[in-house]
This record gives C-alpha cells, structure tokens and sequence, in this order.
C-alpha cells in the first residue's frame, strides 16, 4: 500500500478529525481548532470515514499549476541571458525577453529560474549577494570535482559588484540643475570609450548625450547643443572639476586648448551658470545613470551590432527617448525655467573655439598646422599688413572665420600645390558657393574675449585655483 504524506497544515486537520470521531470529542471545539465551521466539520468526518487519511491529501498534489513555465521554455531563458545578456539586470532582461523573443514572464519568475542556478542580478541588494554567498560556500564544501569547485569559485568571484549613491532631493523645476558627466566604460565591441551625458535634476530625464573616444569640449558641445535644440537654455550646471569645466593646468600652449575658458565663455554668452564638485555624491544623479546605462546600454547597443563610435551616436537618440519614456518623472510644462531656444545658427556660432592668431607675411593665418586667407562673402581676399591681431572662430560645424579690425570674414584654405590646370586641364566650371558670413551680433570681438580671459582665475594665478 502506498504511504500517504501530508503536509502540516493537512496532518494537523488529520489528528483532529481522527480524535474527534474516535473519542466522539466536541465537534464545536474542533471547528474553533481549525478556524472553520461545525458544518464543516461534519464535511470531514465524513471524509475520513470514506478514505481515512489519503482523504485529507489536497487535490491538486502532484499536478503542475497551469500557468508554470515548461523546462524546455526555462532552458531557453537561461541560454538566452547566459549567452547573449549575462550583464542585464534582470527587470531589463524581462523587457528584452519581450522584446526580441515575445516572452511575457514577471521579474520575480526570472529572478527564480537564475537565482536556481546561483546567478543574481548585477543591481542585486547586498543582503542577496551574502545569501548567495553563503549557498555557494555550502555548495563548495559538498563539492568534490575540481572542475566544480572552479565553477563555484567563478560564480563567487562575480557577485559583488558597485555600491550605489545616495539619495538627495530634486530641483522644483525643469532646467533648473542640469548634472553633466562623462562615463568611460567599454560600451560597445572591446575598446573604451566616453559617454557624455546630461540629466535633469528634476525630472531625471536626459537632456543630451554623445561618444567620444575620450572626454572632450566637443562632445560637451554636442551635448550642450541638444539641450539648446531640444529644450533651451538651461540655469545652472553642476558638473565634476574637469578641465572642461574647471581649469587644472598652468600656462596652456594655445588658448583653443584652454577648454575651460571655450566652454564657460559660451556658457557666459548664453546665461549658463557652472558649479564644480569634486565629491560624486554631490551629483548623485548623474553618477546613478552612468551606472543604470553601464548596465543596459552595452546590451541594447551589442543586440544591435554596433561596433562604432559613429553607429552609437546615431542609435543614442532612440535610447534615450525610450528611457526618458519609461523612467522620467512627469512634471507640468508650466514649472519649467528653461529660456527660449536660440536659433540653430546661433547656438552653432555660440559653441565655436576661439583662438588668438596673428596674419602672417604672407597675409595668411595659420590654424590646425594650414594655412587660410580672409575672404568676404563675395569671395574676394583680403590683405592685412604682417602681425595684425586676430581671433579664428572654429563653430561647431567645423567651417571658419576670422574677426579682424571687428569685422568677420570667411576663411579660404591655401593649398601648398593646385590639383589641376586652368590653363592646360579640361574643367567642368563650378560656380564657388557663396558663404555666408555672420554679423558682428555674435561676441567674436577680440577685446571682449580678451578681457573675458584676463578676468579668468587660473590666467592670473596659475594652477589649482
């Protein structure tokens, strides 16, 4: 005959019902016992009766619920993470399990079936991180294979991870803090790079973003040029004390490589205040996203193939727009400090690199190692008498001009030989293409920028200031 096996609760109901019928005991007392009613009671005398103890074994023992995933389905989840997104936290592994393979599970059902092959999630809390610990240490001393026992050793050795940052309150309004910071990290194939992103302290939604090999005033630039595009002008930012933001060096060879000076007297053009912090968790938000991106952005980009810097950056705006969807706050239009957008011309001769040169006997001015002639919009060059003063403007665009006497000019390139003949080649005539040459609206003056610099800290007295 086969033994039957209850569980507590099931035995506890067997013993009662057992003494009652066999002592013909107080069916009111049982059912007050067992939390239930005396018709109730009666149920289960009659039960017992029938089929003795087997008759208090629940129905549904034994069977597999109708909603449990089938071990086939499990196996495909656990290759799927294993083989193509072992660094996905899990919540972000259920949406692309969704997403690429129309698997509906819930975070808690996934983090069961990794968890029962002793994987957590690399945002795993540090009370789960010593639980495993402590199963896999277990584990290890009823290990006997050495193979085994480097597999525990493996998986031990991949628990622990970062901390996070703590907490601090929001900004009231949109654009009142902008929190900017670049994160080297290897994002794509096996090379690192820099992301430079922007978030905003209210809403914590990204504002801007871009790659870069390392972390440059031009990929600040580009991101600052989102901001201004997408949303306006800003009040404040807070960023970490990088060059960029927070001059280091004592006695750079060229004002161009000043970056701090570049980035702060666009700021100072468009309104833009800057604070500096060396402590990260001043700016927690930023360093938050850094890490939230670390996590799910490699797995997005490598799902897609991207192996560039190019590829990436023309990916980022569908991320960014995907994360701001699922994870911004939603705030009123209303509460916004945000300043008009300027123009898209504006904005792209407002981050320009400005850098102090002097025209040369040959009447030409030297910049990025060639030579350039000043010409008017009409095209024809002008001349300047040897040691003039001038101020190369380098917009974010890459095209070139030159303010000399308070007045813009274009910049033409002098090549060291012609590639054709006027004379003796057949050439297709090209009408040259105009170029426009900005007005003097934009603050390109050589005696505003120069007193700009002069009024800078770290001109006056040296570094580490």
């Amino acid at each position: 005959m086969r033994k039957v096996v209850l569980n507590l609760k099931e035995n506890m109901q067997y013993e009662i019902i057992k003494k009652l019928v066999e002592t013909n005991g107080n069916k009111k007392r049982a059912a007050i016992k067992l939390n239930c009613t005396p018709r109730h009671i009666n149920r289960l005398i009659k039960k017992y009766r029938e089929n003795g103890k087997k008759a208090f074994v629940h129905g549904n023992t034994g069977r597999a619920p109708v909603n449990r995933i089938n071990e086939a389905m499990r196996t495909d989840i656990l290759d799927f993470y294993c083989k193509e997104i072992p660094n996905a936290n899990f919540k972000h592994a259920t949406e692309l399990l969704d997403e690429h393979f129309n698997i509906q599970i819930s975070n808690t059902t996934l983090t069961s079936i990794l968890r029962k092959n002793y994987i957590v999630s690399p945002k795993a809390h540090r009370i789960t991180k010593r639980k495993m610990k402590e199963r896999l240490k277990h584990l290890r001393t009823e290990a006997r294979k050495k193979v085994e026992i480097y597999e525990i050793e493996t998986k031990l050795e991949e628990i622990d991870r970062n901390d996070a940052h703590p907490r601090r309150s929001r900004s009231a309004y949109l654009g009142e803090l902008i929190q900017m910071d670049a994160s080297e990290h290897i994002w794509f194939g096996d090379t690192k790079c820099h992301l430079h992103l922007a978030i905003d302290d209210a809403a914590g939604i990204i504002l801007g973003g871009y790659f870069d090999e390392q972390e440059t005033l031009k990929g600040y630039y580009k991101v600052l040029y989102q901001i201004l595009t997408n949303h306006g002008i800003p009040y404040r930012f807070l960023t970490d004390r990088r060059t960029v933001f927070e001059y280091k060096l004592k006695n750079a060879s060229s004002d161009e490589e000043d970056t701090f000076t570049q980035f702060s007297y666009a700021c100072h053009q468009l309104g833009i205040e800057i604070d500096t912090t060396s402590v990260p968790q001043a700016k927690g938000r930023i360093e938050r996203l850094n890490g939230t991106l670390q996590s799910r952005l490699p797995v997005e980009l490598e799902l897609k193939g991207i192996q560039s810097i190019e590829q990436a950056n023309r990916q980022l705006p569908q991320f960014i727009k995907a994360y701001n969807d699922k994870f911004g706050l939603h705030i009123h239009d209303n509460k916004t400090v945000f300043e008009k957008q300027p123009t898209k011309e504006d904005i792209n001769l407002t981050l320009a690199v400005l850098s102090n040169r002097k025209v040369d006997t040959g009447h030409c001015i030297k910049f990025s190692n060639k030579y350039y002639i000043p010409v008017t919009s009409g095209g024809l060059h002008k001349y300047f008498s040897s040691r003039t003063p001038a101020l190369v403007i380098e917009a974010l665009d890459g095209n070139l001009y030159v303010n000399i006497n308070d007045t813009v000019y274009g910049l033409e390139e002098v090549i060291d030989r012609q590639e054709y003949s006027k004379d003796f080649d057949i050439i297709k005539e090209v009408k040259p293409k105009r170029k426009t040459i900005p007005s003097m609206h934009h603050p390109w003056r050589i005696g505003t920028f120069a007193a700009y610099v002069h009024k800078q800290k770290h001109r006056q007295n040296g570094a580490h200031v």
